[in-house]
């Protein structure tokens, strides 16, 4: 049976290398990973565009949630 089985990892060894060398080779990888890092970067710039949390209130356990809303324009604080 470690025969057969010796012979199952080789195959699927060699089999794993030649998909990995394909989507190298097709460039997807570069595209994939360029669009995930646009998509951190805006992301980032979002949260860097919110205001400050009050973290006095957080710890109060007020909700300023609908005034913060309110004062960006959008959500339910109209």
């Amino acid at each position: 049976m470690s025969m057969r089985d010796g012979i199952y990892t080789t195959v699927a060894l060699a089999l794993s290398g030649v998909a990995l060398a394909g989507l190298l080779g097709t460039d997807a990888y570069s595209q994939a990973a360029s669009a995930e890092a646009r998509g951190l970067q805006a992301l980032s710039l979002q949260i860097e565009a919110q205001p400050a949390l009050d973290c006095r209130a957080c710890l109060s356990g007020e909700d300023d949630s609908d005034r913060r809303l309110a004062a960006a324009g959008t959500g339910a604080g109209r």
